[in-house]
């Protein structure tokens, strides 16, 4: 605020400025109204607006008025400080009364002060130009003409010093009491929780997706390229081409949720369509013994999708860290958990693998997620991938 009073000349061409004024010029009208009605009782309309606070939907279009003339560079983000919503509790409603009465009080001030200093500014223009003041004049005392033509310009200049003041007044009130309350704003809490997870959600996919088909992609180019038989290179190249194909359909899948945020998400890929990933590894020189035992086409959602997303991250790092490898896959429908099992040989001089990638851990939070679990590491000689994702709690 201090800025603001040493440098009065900046403040009256920020528009925030006039914004505020005109707020604090608002509830004049009904002052106005009133000194029509009853001139007699002027505080009468702090009387008046007592019943008002008490109305729910009188906080929002509060709440709305000052986020738009208080805060307008802000208007569009909670980070106004300033609620929108209608008053929930009695705790809001007294809160709401309290600020309809400190706003009439402190646009009394405002509306005082942009009558009155004006006034004097035109007093002490006319005392400069040699004509006499009225009997009931706004200036004080009667200043000699040279010294009125000093004085006539700081009427003003206090004028946008109140107005920034008490405009910086108002909207440190309105964030105290027109501000979200502790439910609305766990309410917004949690509200941005499930925006950053969904958008962890949608990042994982395009990992899994994109990153899957990247690395068939290059594992069959570079196989390509050492076989140097056109045939396998036919093969390879076909493998390429139906692999970024579906990478495609699951890329426009995931742009189709960013760009249509209300619209429900398509239908991602399930372990019914699982046969798609074990040939892309078979094109890509991988000897994929697999067997998927169960109704799969049963899961339920969540299931079914999580562990699509395992598989193919499973085999992703397979392609990527070991190359064509024989690779084992065991995927099992019990009772109470879907069983899910890769594990591959590793070559002679094998990649590095721990833990610590994020795709490892994104598979042991997908698994977390449903209430399972997912054990990665060195096993027999090689390399598992192991997950069980339970059944119950999901139906």
């Amino acid at each position: 605020m201090s800025r603001f009073i040493h440098s009065p000349f900046r403040s009256a061409f920020r528009s925030v400025t006039y914004t505020r004024w005109l707020h604090l010029c608002v509830p004049l009208l009904l002052l106005a109204v009133w000194m029509f009605i009853n001139p007699q009782w002027p505080w009468m309309p702090l009387l008046i607006v007592i019943p008002f606070g008490f109305v729910p939907w009188v906080r929002l279009a509060e709440g709305l008025q000052a986020r738009f003339l208080l805060t307008p560079q802000e208007r569009e983000s909670e980070e106004s400080g300033i609620g929108t919503a209608p008053a929930a509790r009695w705790a809001d409603r007294w809160r709401t009364v309290l600020w309809l009465e400190i706003r009439l009080i402190v646009s009394g001030a405002a509306m005082f002060a942009t009558v009155w200093l004006p006034v004097m500014t035109v007093e002490l223009v006319a005392t400069a130009l040699g004509h006499p003041l009225d009997n009931d004049p706004a200036v004080p005392f009667t200043p000699a003409p040279w010294a009125a033509a000093l004085l006539a310009p700081l009427p003003l200049v206090a004028l946008i010093v109140v107005v920034v003041v008490l405009g910086e007044l108002i909207t440190a009130i309105a964030k105290r009491l027109l501000g979200p309350s502790a439910a609305e704003r766990l309410t917004a809490l949690e509200a941005r929780t499930e925006q950053l997870l969904e958008r962890t959600r949608i990042a994982r996919e395009l990992h899994d997706s994109i990153g899957h088909a990247l690395t068939v992609a290059v594992v069959q180019a570079g196989a390509a390229r050492a076989a140097g038989d056109p045939e396998f290179t036919e093969r390879a190249l076909s493998a390429i081409e139906e692999t970024g194909r579906a990478a495609l359909e699951d890329l426009e899948r995931v742009l189709t949720v960013l760009r249509e945020s209300g619209q429900p998400p398509s239908q991602r890929p399930t372990l019914a369509e699982a046969d798609r990933l074990l040939e892309s590894a078979r094109a890509s020189g991988a000897a994929v013994d697999a067997r998927l035992t169960g109704p799969l086409e049963k899961l339920p959602g969540p299931v079914t999708r999580e562990g699509y997303r395992i598989l193919q991250e499973a085999l992703t790092n397979v392609l990527r860290h070991c190359g064509p490898v024989p690779v084992r896959v065991r995927v099992e429908m019990a009772a109470d958990r879907l069983e899910l099992e890769v594990t591959n040989a590793l070559p002679e001089r094998p990649t590095v693998m721990s833990g610590s990638g994020s795709g490892l851990r994104g598979m042991r939070e997908r698994a977390a997620l449903l209430g399972g679990e997912t054990e990665t590491g060195p096993h027999g000689g090689g390399w598992r991938v192991r997950a069980r994702l339970p059944l119950e709690r999901i139906r």
